[in-house]
């Protein structure tokens, strides 16, 4: 069975200026679209498969992409943040969180015309909300998971300052599964953690960078502007999910989320950490079918 017949579609690419972006889609492409922005330093692949086809699933054209500077899009120059800088959160960006989010919005500009329903997850939430800002034409709905509006709330809890400070691991794949379990959610499982196992395989088999990308992405990230103003201004339906167990971005910064989007519906997850185990997929597909209604009844 080839992948078209599955609703799967083989890896494309897209200019959006300068930058290439690799993408995936999953389901019919006469459906709404759905576009899935990942956070830090994390490629396409950890929208994981079957959640995609879950969503597709419910109606809509799944499409994930590798942000710039991870996985098979184009990889940048230039210094990312020192261990100063982050925790003094100074940084001299080599591009800003609005510069990926027009990398989001030419994407969707390019595969889905008349507009997407975009979700982002941690930093893919700030680059989702930008999006929303800077291409309302674009954007039917957002849902922002994990995020914040860069108003100083859902700041990362101290004892969690060393997970971005670590050096290297001997182990990568047993590394990144030990820091999913300090940063994420109560009740990950054994599948969890094989998912971490076969995900880190996969993305490390497609990536073309030399590792750097993480640090440039991480200093847009302490380089975020205040978006607040802004998010007041939107029109679009929005949900905003949130861990109630998040420690890295800690659950007030969903809560600034959603008291700055007009109506936007609040769901705080108890248990939930700073990832997406299984067990709250259900959760989330929920919430964007619900969310997508939102903008379709209009």
């Amino acid at each position: 069975m080839s992948d078209r017949t599955r609703g799967v579609e083989p890896e494309q690419y897209t200019d959006v200026g300068a930058v290439r972006l690799c993408h995936q889609s999953f389901g019919d492409p006469a459906d709404p679209a759905v576009v899935l922005v990942m956070g830090l330093g994390l490629s396409l692949d950890w929208w994981r498969d079957d959640l995609c086809a879950a969503l597709a699933g419910r109606g809509f054209r799944v499409v994930r992409f590798d942000n710039r500077d991870v996985g098979r899009s184009t990889h940048l120059f230039g210094p990312g943040i020192s261990a100063w800088g982050f925790l003094t959160r100074r940084a001299r960006p080599v591009y800003t969180l609005a510069d990926m989010a027009d990398d989001t919005g030419g994407l969707i500009a390019r595969v889905a015309p008349s507009g997407a329903h975009v979700v982002g997850a941690s930093l893919g939430a700030s680059v989702a909300q930008e999006t929303a800002i800077r291409h309302p034409g674009l954007v039917r709905s957002l849902t922002s998971v994990m995020g914040r509006p860069g108003d100083g709330t859902g700041r990362t809890a101290p004892r969690m300052l060393p997970e971005f400070l670590r050096p290297p691991p001997a182990d990568p794949v047993e590394g990144l599964v030990r820091s999913f379990r300090r940063i994420g959610s109560r009740d990950r499982t054994a599948v969890d953690d094989e998912d971490v196992r076969v995900t880190f395989r996969r993305a490390q088999a497609r990536e073309t960078g030399d590792g750097s990308g993480s640090g440039r992405q991480l200093a847009a990230i302490v380089a975020e502007r205040d978006r607040t103003a802004d998010l007041r201004a939107l029109t679009c339906p929005a949900l905003v999910l949130h861990g109630c167990e998040d420690r890295v971005i800690r659950p007030d910064g969903g809560r600034a989320t959603a008291a700055a989007v007009p109506g936007a519906e609040l769901v705080e997850v108890p248990g939930m950490g700073h990832d997406l185990p299984r067990w709250v997929w259900p959760e989330l597909v929920e919430g964007i079918v619900r969310t997508a209604a939102r903008a379709h009844a209009r």
